[in-house]
């Protein structure tokens, strides 16, 4: 993977995404306290947590807990998104400090909700906080380029979860599912401006095709380091609507096509291989994706039998 910088022919480019993201966020604009249903909030002080008040499934709960833990990173994200477009474009660095500031209430409304109604133990999720934050995800080495292929891509993944998540909790609580889609709603954005930014520069060189595929084929979200992870995402993937399938179709094949990635013809050596191996990478996906859909199926039939 090459340490490749932004094109600086795409400074008008990207000036014109984030000017357009300015005018859509404008229109959308939230604060987090007018989701939140105050009055079923009590003082744990005098009416102390227990079990029994919790109105969620655990699996929708695991959910949301997860998707909490990720947004309280934004420190983190914020600190390794600096370091990696430092030097880089203005436009970019603008964008970013734009983002900080719409993703900084995500963490809050999930938070204040789940422990306002109750569905939260306050003193574990206090405990889970502070241990997932002073875990201190980093990026590692990138470069701006690849910072851009890999944010695209745990946007739209972030956002799809949202989507899907806020299915299962449409039956269970419909608030919470307002929430979940109002986040999926800023993640939309965010996604659209790295994705375009990322398919601009791949019409202007499609041997970046190289960078694309290393980010692709070695994706992982950046919650894997809050406390039992594997597990977590094995209960979303069979109780909560997103897994494997829904990653593939949904992220990955998107993307795919937006980019036009499989008619893209690169001419270095070194990105027509990659571009060869990211081709068979998505389609090994495709059937990992076939599989999840028939045990999932499986799993279906046999509850309802």
């Amino acid at each position: 993977m090459k340490l490749t910088g932004l094109d600086q022919r795409l400074e008008g480019k990207l000036k014109e995404l984030y000017d357009r993201h300015l005018e859509r966020t404008a229109k959308i604009d939230w604060s987090y306290h007018s989701f939140i249903p105050w009055e079923r909030g009590r003082n744990f002080n005098t009416d102390p947590w227990s079990p029994e008040q919790v109105t969620i499934s655990p699996e929708l709960y695991v959910a949301v807990e997860t998707a909490l833990l990720t947004e309280v990173n934004l420190p983190w994200f914020t600190t390794g998104l600096v370091e990696i477009f430092r030097g880089s474009l203005e436009v970019i660095q603008d964008f970013i400090r734009t983002w900080t500031s719409e993703e900084d209430q995500h963490s809050d409304v999930l938070q204040t909700y789940l422990l306002v109604t109750r569905n939260a133990d306050p003193v574990r999720l206090s405990k889970l906080r502070k241990t997932v934050v002073r875990n201190a995800w980093t990026p590692g080495t990138a470069s701006p380029f690849v910072g851009m292929v890999y944010t695209a891509v745990q946007e739209l993944s972030t956002q799809a979860y949202y989507v899907n998540v806020a299915r299962k909790a449409d039956t269970e609580d419909p608030m919470l599912a307002t929430i979940l889609r109002r986040i999926a709603k800023d993640e939309t954005l965010h996604y659209t401006f790295y994705r375009d930014a990322v398919k601009a520069h791949l019409e202007l060189n499609p041997n970046l095709i190289e960078d694309v595929a290393e980010v692709l084929v070695n994706f992982a979200m950046p919650g894997y380091l809050m406390p039992d992870f594997k597990a977590r995402i094995d209960v979303i993937a069979q109780h909560a609507n997103y897994g494997v399938a829904e990653f593939y179709r949904q992220v990955v094949s998107v993307l795919m096509d937006l980019w036009d990635v499989r008619r893209l013809q690169p001419t270095t050596p070194e990105a027509i291989t990659s571009l060869t191996r990211l081709n068979k990478h998505v389609d090994w996906m495709a059937r990992l994706a076939n599989i999840a859909d028939k045990r999932k199926e499986r799993m279906t039939a046999a509850g309802g039998a």
